[in-house]
């Protein structure tokens, strides 16, 4: 994971909320919503527009909705859809998108105060519990990988996950006779 940058593009439930910048034990560049050791950074408006033209309003933008009262355990058995949107199951990034992919989710009803959403990748965290439906995941290596979100509580502890998306990510290939990435200009 060290030299992997993940970003998270924010919606704008998420923009009214502070955002902290950390650097982690391996040296990695941490967003979060959690003041901790980190420096407090400005972000300029984000659009998220929805690239399958669901009906979220005319702008694309996904709408804010006012905060819920409700315990993490309560909240989480009430969410009537979580699931990763997209990328569909069984996408693959072709070799110019460099392992670069933007996760979109389904949260209905729009994720309470007290909870949070992280992203695995095969298995690991990848981002630390934000308030947000997009993550940004970039250069994933080439082969298979698993996409999974959990919605977690305050203190950390996972209440609901979506079902897992399998990602297949192609990369240029110096063995591949006819690759267009090549240098030399062999075929």
């Amino acid at each position: 994971m060290a030299g992997v940058t993940v970003a998270v593009m924010a919606t704008g439930v998420v923009l009214a909320a502070p955002v902290y910048r950390h650097i982690d034990a391996q040296g990695n560049v941490v967003y979060s919503d959690r003041p901790a050791s980190g420096e407090r950074v400005e972000l300029a408006p984000i659009s998220v527009v929805d690239p399958q033209g669901e009906a979220e309003g005319v702008s694309g933008m996904v709408p804010s909705s006012p905060p819920r009262e409700a315990s993490a355990p309560e909240a989480a058995a009430s969410y009537t859809r979580f699931e990763i949107a997209s990328p569909a199951d069984g996408t693959t990034l072709p070799t110019g998108r460099a392992g670069d992919v933007q996760v979109r989710l389904a949260i209905q009803p729009p994720l309470a105060d007290a909870d949070r959403v992280q992203l695995r990748v095969d298995g690991e965290v990848r981002q630390s519990p934000m308030r947000t439906q997009v993550f940004a995941v970039s250069g994933l290596a080439r082969g298979e990988h698993q996409l999974l979100a959990e919605i977690v509580d305050p203190q950390g502890q996972v209440q609901l996950a979506t079902p897992p998306v399998t990602l297949y990510v192609q990369r240029a290939s110096v063995n591949l006779p006819a690759n267009p990435n090549r240098t030399n200009g062999s075929k």
